[in-house]
């Protein structure tokens, strides 16, 4: 029988791929086998020392460096791919902004920057992708708590997400005809650079624990082991829905 995890010789775009979430995505699909591009802007120390694991690993990952949240920057991503002539098995969007505060301190100008790459780019890049997509292929987005539920100072990013969230829905039912699925991957709490933006972090992270069945924090490869999931054949009857890995803390009170 064939390995229905598998993603061997299998093409994935990965937004946001070479920091935290994306980059243990990126990790996991090639080490199962998959030829990953690991899209990123910021942060080259993380892309370089991404590309260094991969030589080391003998890895298929190639890192695109451009900015997905404008237009120019999804025309080079789309450039790239003309020029390989490259169809895809899968596109994950783990790319992310942010900006944190009260909403009344925030404005139409943070929130805009957030809804361009949390949420926008996403449609922008399925809309583009969508031809180069093969059937049985799979698009996750990665999604948070923040879109269900009220957490302090994250109001801007929650509400992208819970848009993020409702888009990929509508596309999961427009696209299943064509054997496209989509889903949402939604993590718990997990120790990234992205904490270092948000207040109290420590006392955050120790209440999570505490409330946790599980006892600790998820960690990157268990969101990157549900990832890959998602986008096997193992998860063919999957449509549309929000795969949550938080070690069992939204069950509690």
């Amino acid at each position: 029988m064939n390995d229905l995890f598998s993603l061997k010789n299998k093409k994935f775009l990965i937004t946001g791929g070479t920091r935290g979430i994306g980059r243990a995505i990126s990790l996991r699909f090639a080490r199962a086998g998959a030829h990953v591009t690991a899209n990123h802007l910021l942060k080259k120390a993380s892309a370089e020392s991404l590309k260094d694991i991969a030589r080391e690993e003998n890895l298929a990952i190639d890192i695109f460096r451009g900015d997905i949240s404008n237009t120019k920057g999804r025309g080079r991503l789309e450039a790239m791919l003309n020029e390989r002539n490259e169809s895809l098995d899968g596109f994950i969007h783990c790319a992310a902004t942010g900006v944190h505060g009260p909403l009344e301190t925030l404005t139409k100008r943070h929130f805009d920057w957030v809804l361009s790459l949390n949420t926008i780019a996403f449609f922008e890049l399925v809309k583009m992708l969508l031809p180069r997509m093969k059937s049985n292929s799979a698009i996750v987005a990665l999604s948070s708590k923040g879109a269900r539920r009220a957490v302090h100072s994250y109001g801007l990013v929650g509400a992208s997400k819970a848009a993020l969230e409702a888009l990929s829905r509508h596309l999961a039912a427009e696209l299943a005809a064509r054997k496209i699925r989509v889903n949402i991957l939604s993590p718990g709490s997990v120790v990234t650079d992205a904490w270092d933006a948000l207040p109290e972090k420590e006392k955050r992270l120790d209440e999570t624990i505490h409330r946790t069945p599980l006892g600790r924090l998820v960690t990157l490869e268990e969101i990157a082991y549900t990832a890959q999931f998602l986008c096997s054949d193992a998860a063919s009857g999957v449509i549309g829905h929000t795969m949550v890995v938080d070690g069992g803390a939204a069950i509690m009170e």
